[in-house]
């Protein structure tokens, strides 16, 4: 049942982050990995499915037992299954489609004939060159404009804060939106530049709010709704319904 696939980390598997990855086959035949994490913090066992999937991650306590958790997870099946069935639809880059750009909409024009440097004209996003290379390079186009607007959007944020934000960065994490370092420095997920205007102010603002209260207190919550200007709700609902369908631009499998 169970396929020890090899070991992310290099550390001992008990040592408390380090990660190991397990198959684990469903009812309908389907597989899928199983990330084993051990947390120092964790009282339970828990399993969460990652957005990008098929990838369940699986936390256990310090002293929990491996074959206990695998065992566990396998009772699971269903579950993983019905979580599976709800991702959403990878959405792979091709000629022709609109892609969302805040609250702007860009149809992407790709002919071989074209500049392979993309070039945005209006509402048109172009770029040429070999159709194998067009998503990576339209990737890499939308990850610098995330970092960009996240970056500006960040410093006229910390100032009405009045902090500092020694460091602005993007990457594609799974499980948040961003996070704030207590050096200073602010991540955030490229693809907050596919939503709503709105959705990315309200992580801003979020996130620049840590740099004074780094918890969920009342008073971070009121700092946010201070630096944002309303209370975001409706932002976290949003990304509540539709953060999965944002993991799954740009994605082929």
């Amino acid at each position: 049942m169970w396929t020890s696939l090899k070991t992310i980390l290099s550390r001992p598997a008990a040592e408390p982050g380090a990660a190991q990855d397990h198959s684990l086959s469903l009812d309908d035949g389907r597989a899928v990995t199983v990330r084993v994490v051990r947390l120092a913090q964790a009282r339970r066992m828990t399993l969460r499915l990652d957005a990008r999937g098929p990838v369940v991650r699986l936390t256990l306590p310090r002293t929990a037992s491996l074959r206990s958790g695998l065992d566990w997870t396998a009772t699971k099946r269903d579950w993983i299954a019905r979580q599976l069935d709800a991702l959403p639809d990878v959405e792979p880059i091709q000629p022709g489609m609109v892609i969302p750009l805040g609250d702007e909409r860009l149809a992407l024009d790709w002919a071989q004939g074209h500049s392979r440097r993309v070039v945005r004209d209006g509402n048109t996003l172009r770029v040429g060159g070999p159709e194998a290379m067009l998503a990576g390079r339209v990737l890499r186009w939308l990850k610098a404009e995330a970092l960009d607007r996240l970056t500006q959007e960040t410093h006229i944020v910390a100032a009405k804060a009045g902090v500092n934000v020694t460091a602005v960065g993007v990457g594609d994490p799974v499980s948040r939106w961003g996070s704030c370092s207590s050096s200073g420095a602010i991540r955030y997920s490229w693809r907050l530049i596919l939503a709503p205007d709105a959705v990315l102010q309200a992580t801003v603002a979020h996130e620049v709010a840590h740099r004074i209260h780094m918890d969920h207190s009342p008073r971070f919550h009121a700092l946010v709704k201070e630096l944002y200007g309303r209370d975001p709700k409706a932002e976290r609902a949003w990304l509540r319904s539709h953060g999965r369908g944002l993991h799954g631009f740009g994605r082929v499998s």
